[in-house]
């Protein structure tokens, strides 16, 4: 007697318990049946790790800098912290372009945050990392991967989260592959041990400029945070505003091969960009992450003056010229709630969470404020004009901080933290265009 049997087709049930992308990634995308194929985007992933990346981070540790006050013996400063440094983070540091020893010279030279960077909608984006492990803590064998929070990655594989996706181990490396369809501010971090990782430094910010830009018959500058289709998103200038934390005994306790209990946790400084005030006002250091400046081990080059910020290079320093509108992305991979206020100028809050304020109907929901409560994990995109010059200084100045008082002051011991820059306007005309962001 002869059997026939029917091949068994594959239904949805079957397909999501393959998981983690490994179908998409090994056997390609077209043995998916057809109701899984619709609206899918095909991706190779053995050419995408051949491809030259636009961006490559190495995940490793580090020292940065904090104010001794607060003073919190034993945790801070850590007596471990090699001179001008204070305290050990993860994070990031972008070696595109250097050499496989200069690479390899980078461990232990973490930088916080993390580099910033920026992708265009509908324009593939790779970014390679390569885990180079911790020197301080060689019994620690973390992989590490970048988690584009919020962002709707083309397949699994390419999330960043380690339980659907891969982690890059020790010594090796992989490059994730985005193809950003939706504009606006999103953040990134390490989604592996992600509390301590997050938290330790190995975050930053990134963006997405939309199919709008260089568009100049809706606003001059041809520059915009959405698709407004009006230029009602239309900016001059634009920058970049992190905002994170650190509690000095789990820094500590990293750093001495020590377990930081996170019930107990505290923010004992309250980072903008990676420094605190009056740090916040320094100099950039090199941020153009697809032209990095480097010595030639390939360390990052210290701004003359703040060598201590060799590993904070990027400022919170807002620099406008009146009449001017200016773009701040704030996003929050902190643990706690933040209020950043602008003294004496309204804020247009235009996006949320990468999201314009649109209605479906197109409705404006955008909306104007002087104080903006940012929860842990979100972003939001703000738009200001910068109001007439006063004079007679060279520069009006206005504050922006977090209300919080804990969380801008570390100037005494009643307050810790530091999330505080000020906004400069100069005279019509004195600034040149602004080329890249934070600058």
């Amino acid at each position: 007697m002869t059997k026939t049997v029917t091949p068994r087709r594959i239904s949805r049930r079957d397909f999501l318990k393959i998981g983690g992308g490994v179908l998409l990634a090994t056997a390609g995308a077209k043995l998916l049946p057809a109701f899984m194929r619709r609206g899918i985007e095909l991706v190779d992933v053995a050419s995408a790790q051949t491809a030259p990346p636009d961006l490559f981070f190495a995940g490793t540790d580090g020292w940065i800098y904090l104010p001794p006050t607060p003073a919190i013996p034993p945790y801070h400063p850590d007596t471990l912290a090699p001179a001008p440094f204070t305290t050990y983070i993860f994070g990031f540091r972008n070696v595109l372009g250097l050499t496989p020893t200069q690479i390899a010279n980078q461990k232990m030279k973490a930088q916080h945050t993390a580099p910033l960077f920026w992708a265009r909608q509908e324009v593939e984006f790779r970014l390679k990392l390569t885990n180079l492990g911790l020197q301080m803590r060689p019994d620690l064998t973390d992989a590490h991967t970048v988690h584009w929070h919020g962002f709707r990655d083309a397949i699994p594989y390419f999330d960043g989260e380690p339980h659907g996706s891969v982690a890059v181990p020790m010594g090796k490396e992989f490059t994730y592959v985005y193809r950003p369809h939706d504009p606006g501010t999103y953040m990134f971090h390490c989604h592996v041990e992600d509390v301590e990782h997050v938290h330790m430094g190995m975050a930053g910010l990134v963006f997405v400029r939309p199919q709008q830009d260089g568009n100049t018959a809706l606003y001059p500058s041809g520059k915009y945070a959405y698709n407004d289709g009006d230029g009602s998103t239309g900016f001059d200038r634009e920058f970049a505003m992190m905002l994170t934390e650190v509690w000095a005994e789990a820094h500590w306790d990293d750093a001495h091969i020590q377990l930081p209990e996170w019930s107990d946790y505290r923010a004992d400084f309250a980072l903008l960009n990676g420094r605190v005030y009056p740090d916040t006002l320094a100099p950039n250091g090199s941020i153009d992450p697809f032209n990095p400046i480097t010595d030639a081990n390939g360390d990052l080059v210290p701004t003359p003056g703040y060598e201590h910020l060799q590993y904070q290079p990027l400022s919170s320093l807002v620099q406008c010229n009146a009449g001017e509108r200016v773009l701040l992305r704030f996003a929050s991979l902190g643990f706690t709630q933040s209020v950043m206020t602008l003294t004496g100028i309204k804020m247009r809050v235009v996006g949320e969470d990468a999201t314009p304020k649109r209605g479906r109907d197109g409705t404006d929901t955008s909306y104007w404020t002087d104080s903006l409560s940012i929860y842990p994990g979100a972003s939001y995109d703000a738009i200001f004009t910068a109001p007439p010059y006063q004079g007679p200084a060279p520069y009006d100045t206005y504050l922006l901080y977090n209300r919080s008082y804990r969380h801008s002051n570390n100037l005494e011991a009643g307050g810790f933290g530091g999330q505080m820059t000020e906004v400069r306007v100069f005279p019509p005309g004195t600034l040149p265009p602004q080329t890249i962001p934070n600058t």
